[in-house]
């Protein structure tokens, strides 16, 4: 990449960076913590206080994009770009300029709704200016010969009705109309105008949303040739999505900043993708011949087969069984049966940010996955996925996880679930996993981490109950792997990996996995007085318990790999069962 391009795209990042704060002083009613311009209350520097700090912090991130396009125009003279982009560069000084006098107007008019649109279309035409510059800079004028232009057009009706909805849903802010009628309502009482505007919002909203799906599909289809070109084509039916789910948070939430800033901030992004695309299209579209430009296509796959290629990259049977624990985590903090919506809601965010910590584990073991028959078959050694595309995917579900659970749980579930993944990816994955026989014991924590979450999402805090049942999944997880890893010992030494029966051998690897289990019935006694529970889950924890124990005795009689891998399917069988007591045991003591 260029320094010129380099610039271009670190100031199109401050710009998004903006407009995600152009949203929060709104959502924030921040709007006038500064109520005159350019200075606060007289002053260069705020006062101490919060509202009139996010709108100043807002106006400095403009401060800094106007010198940044500056900096960009001069580049582009001097580095030679061609007079297209040059003339790009000045008329993205010329908005931004404009951006930052309209903004004093927002200021001395007091928020009026339509100059409060026109600051929002100012900021959405600069983006598109920005990612112009870079896209021409990169690629060079367009060669087309005898182009079909349909899906060019296509993709530009649809970033332009796009471009309306944003300003559509601008008016509906400035107006006070985002709670006009509630989410269930279809077709609302039109009486009053507020009412109207929402209402537009929402068919704009479903039309853009379809258009935008529609075109990933016909894209898919016609062109594979252009992998950019159905890359940000399904970047953009992602986004849409988040959108339309995070637009319906926004009046389930009565408009809490925690749903109003992303809903801003992820319509700026589906814009800029969608201009992106529009680019790309342009120039790559309907052409017979692979530009150089392109990177290489994928071997043709159909919609299905691509879905289940990301899909199988969660490691869905994983999720599974981590979501499995946070259930009856949450049938115990509430002592009986927990509603209905919060349940789903944390399962969910569990859901996506587990798959994140699973994508990415796949990224960065994708070399060792090759050499392993159990893991040769995975998406990325069996190239059904590009790498670059599994990270991104990783990322987003990461993200949409934390949003999501911040959104619609609380903040410290949020919290607690994107640090299992920071805790798998670098503790486990990158730390220890190639270099250390504790590398499952110590990277186990990220496991047990989804009942902190599930207890968090009921109490709001993490009680002594919780750390125990954190315990017990600490220490099933070392029984539980070493058993599998017993059966694939020849793939773990072939890919490098210090796995205790490679280094230890399977003797030593056998009496670990025994003094693990005990331990394990050990503490799974200790929920008995910690956790308030009954007669039933006492049973149920010796029995199991007991059973466990038994065959964790036949491994070490029987080393051979069929004994290993029975031991490895019992123990899903006996966290599943224990915490089937346990959300049972809670139900029936909650009642009585």
């Amino acid at each position: 990449m260029t320094p010129f391009r380099r610039l271009a795209v670190v100031t199109i990042a401050a710009t998004f960076v903006l407009i995600g704060l152009g949203g929060l002083v709104r959502a924030t009613d921040s709007g006038l913590g500064c109520p005159d311009w350019p200075r606060c209350f007289g002053r260069l520097v705020p006062p101490a206080e919060l509202h009139p700090w996010i709108e100043h912090s807002h106006r400095l991130v403009a401060s800094v994009v106007v010198v940044l396009v500056a900096l960009l125009v001069v580049a582009a003279w001097r580095t030679g770009q061609e007079r297209v982009v040059r003339r790009a560069a000045v008329a993205a000084l010329v908005l931004v300029l404009a951006q930052a006098m309209i903004g004093a107007f927002v200021v001395w008019w007091k928020l009026r709704a339509d100059s409060v649109t026109l600051h929002l279309a100012t900021a959405l035409a600069l983006v598109a200016m920005l990612i112009f510059i870079d896209f021409r800079a990169r690629h060079g004028p367009a060669r087309r010969h005898g182009q079909d232009r349909r899906f060019v057009r296509l993709v530009e009706v649809g970033a332009g009705l796009l471009y309306l909805q944003m300003l559509v849903g601008s008016t509906v802010t400035g107006h006070q109309a985002g709670l006009a009628y509630p989410l269930a309502v279809v077709w609302p009482d039109l009486g009053p105008s507020v009412a109207r505007i929402q209402l537009a919002h929402r068919v704009l909203a479903v039309v853009v949303a379809t258009l935008i799906v529609v075109t990933w599909v016909v894209a898919r289809r016609t062109q594979r040739a252009h992998p950019t070109v159905t890359r940000l084509a399904g970047y953009a039916a992602g986004l849409v999505a988040v959108q339309v789910a995070l637009g319906m948070a926004n009046v389930a939430n009565r408009l809490a900043a925690l749903t109003v800033v992303p809903h801003l901030t992820v319509g700026a992004l589906l814009w800029g993708t969608m201009v992106a695309l529009a680019l790309h299209a342009d120039r790559f579209a309907g052409t017979g011949v692979r530009d150089p430009a392109e990177p290489e296509p994928a071997r043709a796959r159909t919609a299905r087969q691509s879905a289940k290629a990301y899909f199988l990259l969660t490691k869905p049977r994983i999720i599974e069984l981590l979501l499995v624990t946070t259930v009856p985590t949450m049938f115990i903090a509430a002592r009986g049966v927990p509603p209905p919506w919060l349940m789903a809601a944390t399962l969910f965010g569990g859901a996506l940010s587990a798959a994140s910590a699973n994508v990415l584990n796949c990224y960065l073991d994708r070399d060792i996955d090759a050499l392993m028959r159990r893991t040769a078959r995975r998406p990325l050694p069996a190239h059904r996925v590009d790498p670059a595309d599994a990270l991104r995917f990783g990322l987003v579900l990461g993200v949409a996880g934390f949003v999501w659970l911040w959104a619609t749980v609380n903040l410290l579930s949020a919290a607690l679930a994107t640090a299992a993944i920071l805790f798998y990816v670098f503790v486990y994955t990158l730390g220890l996993k190639r270099r250390s026989t504790q590398n499952i014991v110590i990277g186990g924590a990220a496991g047990a981490v989804p009942v902190l979450v599930g207890w968090a999402a009921v109490t709001g805090r993490v009680g002594l109950p919780a750390l125990v049942l954190f315990a017990i999944i600490f220490y099933w997880t070392p029984p539980h792997f070493w058993a599998l890893s017993l059966r694939f010992k020849d793939d773990y030494a072939a890919a490098g990996v210090p796995m205790l029966p490679v280094v230890r051998g399977a003797r030593e690897t056998s009496t670990q996995i025994l003094y693990y289990t005990v331990l394990l019935v050990a503490v799974t006694l200790l929920l008995y007085p910690a956790g308030r529970m009954g007669a039933l889950y006492l049973a149920a924890a010796v029995a199991l318990g007991g059973a466990f124990i038994w065959r964790a005795l036949e491994l070490r009689r029987d080393l051979t790999g069929r004994r290993a891998i029975r031991l490895f399917s019992f123990s899903n069988t006996y966290l599943a069962l224990l915490f089937c007591a346990m959300a049972v045991d809670a139900v029936i003591r909650g009642g009585s």
